[in-house]
């Protein structure tokens, strides 16, 4: 049994890898402000400390005693980082400097697996996206994202942090809130098809992604932990599979059983990205296992969880 601390562990991607490391038996705290996750996604068993990752005496005491930390708490909304940047910059690169700075305090340095993003490739024309082609980012967001990466390099290689970072492309699954300014596009389809409202698609629908279940984005944060990568190493979590946005409507509405009507609104620049799909050969290749739940199947569990939670 090991000792786990996550950060935003209250959100979306924390809270099913909560239920995961408490199933495999560890102990966990989660450090979280609970500005967009929510206490009710974790468990009992989980230790939940209230506060701000941008802290860095909160964040110095949730590591204290802690074998590991998995680091995800963010603020992802692109409209948040174009309207208020400096709050999003201290809390995206100061607080993942305030985890990598009480990770190397602690002796021996702790480990840190943290969450990047595929979105600082940008509208990047080689696809499927490796992760030596060129960053592109188009947000304060992404920017951020990169940064966090260089820091941990700074991390890794200064302080003798063991360090391993993720670009997630699109994560889908049960508990992304379809009324949350964080949803992802499957949750919000769902909550509109399933009211009988035609689902928004930016430009003309061909806007083009990959779709990753969250299982499987769980599955290589808890590898990362128990098999430590020298060098700051980032990898793509991806399938490598291209999805339209029309084709995910229309996928939906399938499997919801209803008429999928579509509207066009333009797409706003920093989310005009023709095309976003990686490619996951290096990620198999450490790992030895690939994203493997399909797109029917995730959104098959995805509806499973919607339904239930409906009133």
């Amino acid at each position: 049994m090991a000792r786990y601390l996550v950060t935003g562990g209250c959100g979306f991607i924390g809270s099913h890898l909560v239920e995961r490391l408490l199933a495999d038996g560890h102990e966990v705290t989660v450090l979280d402000d609970l500005s967009s996750g929510k206490s009710e996604n974790l468990p009992d068993a989980a230790a939940l400390i209230y506060g701000d990752v941008a802290d860095p005496l909160a964040v110095a005491e949730a590591m204290s005693g802690q074998d590991g930390c998995f680091h995800l708490a963010a603020i992802a909304s692109v409209e948040r980082s174009r309207d208020d940047w400096a709050r999003t910059h201290q809390v995206n690169l100061g607080g993942t400097i305030n985890v990598f700075d009480a990770a190397r305090r602690a002796d021996p340095p702790i480990p840190v697996v943290y969450a990047s993003s595929a979105a600082l490739y940008g509208d990047n024309p080689a696809v499927p996206l490796s992760e030596s082609a060129e960053p592109r980012p188009l947000t304060a967001y992404c920017v951020d994202k990169l940064a966090c990466e260089h820091y941990a390099r700074v991390a890794d290689r200064v302080h003798g942090v063991p360090v391993v970072g993720f670009r997630l492309f699109n994560v889908y699954g049960p508990r992304q809130s379809p009324i949350s300014p964080y949803s992802g596009v499957i949750s919000l389809f769902m909550s509109r098809i399933s009211r009988g409202e035609p689902v928004t698609v930016f430009g003309d629908g061909e806007l083009v992604r990959d779709f990753v279940y969250i299982g499987d984005v769980i599955q290589y944060l808890t590898a990362a932990m128990t098999q430590p990568l020298p060098g700051a190493q980032v990898f793509n979590v991806c399938t490598g599979t291209a999805t339209s946005l029309k084709q995910l409507a229309r996928l939906v509405g399938e499997l919801m059983e209803k008429d999928t009507g579509l509207q066009s609104t333009p797409p706003a620049p920093e989310r005009d990205i023709r095309v976003s799909v990686g490619d996951p050969r290096r990620l198999m290749a450490e790992f030895g296992f690939a994203c493997d739940t399909s797109l029917r199947d995730g959104l098959r569990k995805t509806l499973k969880w919607y339904t239930a939670s409906q009133p």
